[in-house]
């Protein structure tokens, strides 16, 4: 771990912490995270694709990229990114979340660099990433811009950023607080702080700020009634993505 400074913030660590032998029950209380998945991986895969020029539909499309999970849990992105040809580096602030991501990841029969560090060791020790996938993340650090200056520093010339979060409105604190924790349980109560959440303009001001280039936003949309999540154009509401560049 460093010994400089960091943008943890030790309350949220402990919250998931708590949780991380659940990462893969898909009933348990990741069961939010299990559902938009596939919609995450959509998206993700689509941006790499298009930014390095792969193709999907061939063998490992990946494979010569080196991508970064940071605040990775249990594994739930690393695990296909390393199937599509990755060599994957997951990095969690939460110890107890990197043995529970090894043990599957062995069962899986796939190659993945786990370790207990964050953003700012990883760019102190010069790491560099042609990916950073910053998942749900950048809620709960406690200084955004600082984090996301680290995830910038930690891709390479060209790198692509994709950061996922939520929105901060009356809507979101309907769904993703009282529907989520109170109504529905998916989340324990206090997983998520209201005034934490992020507005995309907010977002893509911050993104600037640490020397990245926002390209790209899309909204993870919950349909109630088919019980399913899509990437929508305009429905920024609650969850939302972007992609951005750190240019040379």
């Amino acid at each position: 771990m460093q010994t400089g400074p960091s943008t943890i913030d030790e309350g949220e660590v402990a919250k998931f912490e708590a949780m991380a032998a659940e990462w893969w029950d898909t009933e348990g209380k990741f069961k939010p995270l299990h559902m938009l998945n596939p919609t995450r991986l959509d998206y993700i895969t689509r941006q790499i694709a298009a930014e390095f020029g792969r193709d999907l539909s061939g063998e490992s499309p990946f494979e010569g990229l080196r991508l970064l999970d940071i605040g990775c849990g249990g594994g739930l992105l690393c695990e296909p990114m390393a199937r599509l040809g990755a060599t994957v580096v997951g990095a969690d602030a939460a110890a107890g979340n990197i043995p529970v991501a090894q043990v599957h990841a062995e069962q899986s029969g796939l190659v993945i660099d786990y370790r207990h560090t964050t953003a700012e060791a990883l760019a102190a020790q010069g790491e560099t990433f042609d990916v950073v996938l910053n998942m749900e993340v950048v809620e709960h650090v406690s200084d955004p811009r600082a984090y996301l200056t680290a995830c910038h520093d930690l891709l390479n010339p060209n790198g692509l950023h994709i950061c996922s979060t939520i929105n901060r409105n009356p809507k979101s604190f309907a769904m993703a607080i009282v529907g989520a924790e109170y109504v529905m349980r998916w989340l324990p109560k206090g997983t998520h702080e209201w005034k934490k959440f992020i507005t995309p303009d907010e977002l893509f001001t911050m993104l600037r700020q640490a020397g990245l280039d926002p390209v790209d936003r899309k909204g993870f949309s919950f349909n109630p009634v088919l019980w399913s999540w899509s990437i929508s154009e305009r429905d920024l509401s609650v969850n939302y993505v972007t992609a951005a560049l750190r240019r040379p």
